[in-house]
């Protein structure tokens, strides 16, 4: 058995050793991975007043050259323990190694993508000299940092997850306070300890994990936090928004329940094995999963039974293996959940292709139903699991009405070879992102990734955070020389 790693609280100046710790498990055979120390109430003021009081000594403030810097010593860290950091997120979170490692490389892309920001990204001047109140004078723009970002993380995304939160707060130059999931801290402290490693003083990036949802709620709503990155249920997401000091924005990125609508022209051969990966990837735990999909009615039952035949085959099992492609899910209760989930849809007449049962070791059978009733929970919402409906539609005004009939929207997909038809779709999908021929969980880290309605709020993806995490100043330059 390796050896269990101990991570103290990662709170700057703070002297002490707390009184409680969790035990971080794997989720496929429950063996202990580390422990964690958990903060109290006087934990998180101490990490709070620490990251406001270094914000507001702007001789504190780090360059853009040493944030550059750092960023290159994190990368060549990052680069050397790729296999390392991959393997620790595979055991602790469950996802198949063979995507923990792509989630790594995507991770290390990320901070790049941080840095690179910095070297292209500046406001636009003002326009001045255009009348006779703005003659004489001259607009200077800067970008400056927003001040203490709180971020809350995911458990599906433990490495690249923090790479999109604490990434943008460290190149933008705010001090950053993360909470990462109870169920996969370990990638983040070591994450974190490898930008601690390459130079950024401890200030600038702590980690909690708060002992109980109180203290989380302290952490969040305290009126320091000008900045609240948040990634996880709609249900939390919205109750903390609500909870949050005057003045402190916000992003929220939620979950979906994944539309794709496949014409009667599209191409099976390219469609189906994209949609068995985007249901299937992490055993379905991605907020842009494929959940649903609305497939003309000459092809449906076709469309189902490949994506059944597709799913049997897949390999499930323990995330370290090399072989493994769906691994378990994060805790037990979710497979209970999920499998009632799937025993309503079946109660109410869906007609099961394949799985709908529980496995060893908190793993899940990859399901396939087809044409499960409107009303039933799978119809609904987001299981975040390993299951996906195919729905038969008798044209493509119906398959979007049902796309569009919920009050969540993410990324959703059409297949189609014709190009009319698929940009009548994509026009009238409710998604701030829709791909053509392509599955909804398709995503690069620089482009734009937001949740519409219940989804969220705001947009994600490193650009888009470093926006959000900085505010432009107008300097105005009066002066008898301009003309």
């Amino acid at each position: 058995m390796a050896e269990i790693q101990h991570f103290p609280l990662m709170i700057a100046g703070l002297n002490k050793t707390s009184a409680h710790k969790i035990e971080v498990t794997s989720p496929y055979d429950e063996q202990v991975l580390g422990t964690v120390e958990t903060a109290d109430r006087d934990d998180i003021n101490h990490a709070l007043a620490t990251a406001h009081s270094l914000f507001t000594q702007r001789d504190k403030w780090l360059s853009i050259p040493e944030r550059i810097t750092i960023f290159e010593r994190a990368i060549a860290l990052m680069e050397d323990q790729a296999e390392q950091l991959a393997l620790g997120s595979a055991h602790e979170g469950g996802k198949p190694l063979i995507d923990s490692r792509v989630e790594m490389v995507r991770c290390i892309d990320s901070i790049r993508t941080c840095m690179d920001g910095l070297r292209s990204d500046a406001p636009h001047p003002i326009p001045m000299g255009i009348n006779a109140a703005s003659r004489h004078r001259l607009t200077i723009m800067k970008k400056e940092p927003i001040g203490v970002v709180v971020a809350v993380s995911a458990f599906n995304h433990p490495l690249n997850l923090i790479a999109h939160q604490v990434g943008p707060a460290i190149a933008t130059g705010c001090p950053v306070i993360i909470k990462p999931a109870g169920d996969t801290p370990l990638s983040c402290f070591r994450l974190v300890e490898i930008f601690h490693q390459a130079g950024l003083p401890a200030e600038w990036c702590q980690v909690v994990l708060p002992a109980d949802i109180p203290v989380s709620e302290q952490l969040v709503t305290d009126p320091r936090v000008a900045f609240f990155s948040f990634i996880g249920s709609a249900k939390v997401g919205w109750y903390l928004r609500s909870k949050l000091a005057p003045g402190t924005r916000c992003a929220l990125e939620h979950g979906g329940v994944a539309p794709v609508i496949i014409a009667e022209d599209a191409d099976l051969e390219i469609a189906i094995p994209g949609l068995t990966k985007g249901a299937f990837y992490h055993a379905g735990q991605v907020c842009v999963s494929v959940q649903r999909i609305f497939a003309h009615h000459s092809i449906a039952k076709k469309v189902a039974n490949q994506i059944a035949q597709a799913a049997e085959k897949l390999i499930v099992g323990d995330a370290l293996s090399d072989k493994t492609e769906v691994g378990p899910l994060i805790r037990p209760g979710e497979v209970e959940r999920i499998s009632s989930w799937v025993q309503e849809a079946v109660d109410m007449g869906a007609t099961l292709l394949c799985g709908g049962k529980p496995l060893d070791n908190n793993c899940y059978a990859p399901t396939v139903l087809y044409d499960p009733p409107a009303d039933c929970k799978m119809s609904n919402a987001e299981i975040f699991g390993p299951v996906v409906c195919i729905y038969s539609v008798d044209d493509l005004d119906t398959a979007i009405a049902q796309a569009n009939s919920l009050d969540v929207a993410f990324q959703a997909s059409v297949y189609s070879q014709n190009i009319n038809t698929a940009m009548y779709v994509s026009d009238r999908l409710d998604a701030s992102a829709v791909m053509i021929n392509e599955h909804t969980a398709f995503r690069v880290d620089w482009m734009p990734f937001a949740g519409l309605k219940h989804s969220g709020l705001g947009t994600g993806g490193i650009p888009y955070t470093m926006e959000d995490m900085q505010i432009d100043k107008m300097i105005v330059l009066t002066s008898s020389g301009i003309s």
